[in-house]
């Protein structure tokens, strides 16, 4: 079996998965996991889908004929996992919204070598004021040469910079 990662963009109307999960059936791949959310009139999704290797250029060439439909599809054949050299630590921050708050946390985390596995993002009002707050979940991988202690002081510090409330914990 060959892995692929795709990544798909599309206008968002009913039945556009149902496009994609039909292709990929028609050429016995199996869709193994994905990601999928629509935002601002847009349906966007990532997703790991196996193919038998006799099936794949057939697959990726349906997949690519999506475009009748207004479904553009990115595709990218899925690596090997590296051996796991980190640990999984949740993040959640909020705070007001103002730009360059992803760039700051994400620098930080880029310069010690943390990366992301899943980031959430989103604006919404505040309870009380309605002023806008912005909120991120993730999911970190520390490396293994970190520790959290001084992941989290380092990410407080850029906090109290930001004005944003942080929480690390140690995923499961």
């Amino acid at each position: 079996m060959d892995h692929l990662v795709l990544t798909v963009i599309a206008p968002d109307k009913a039945g556009q998965v149902e496009r994609i999960a039909q292709c990929i059936a028609d050429h016995n791949g199996n869709w193994l996991e994905s990601r999928m959310s629509r935002m601002a009139g847009q349906f966007a999704g990532i997703l790991r889908v196996a193919v038998p290797a006799e099936n794949y250029d057939e697959l990726v060439k349906s997949l690519q004929a999506l475009s009748q439909y207004s479904i553009r599809v990115l595709i990218a054949e899925s690596g090997i996992e590296p051996s796991c050299t980190w640990k999984p630590i949740a993040m959640e921050l909020v705070g007001n919204d103002r730009p360059g708050i992803v760039r700051d946390i994400t620098r930080l985390l880029a310069d010690h070598g943390v990366n992301l596995e899943r980031f959430t993002t989103e604006v919404r009002p505040a309870p009380m004021s309605s002023e806008p707050l912005f909120h991120a979940d993730a999911l970190l991988a520390l490396p293994l040469t970190l520790s959290l202690d001084e992941l989290q002081q380092k990410l407080e510090s850029l906090a109290d910079d930001l004005m944003v409330e942080l929480k690390l914990r140690p995923e499961d």
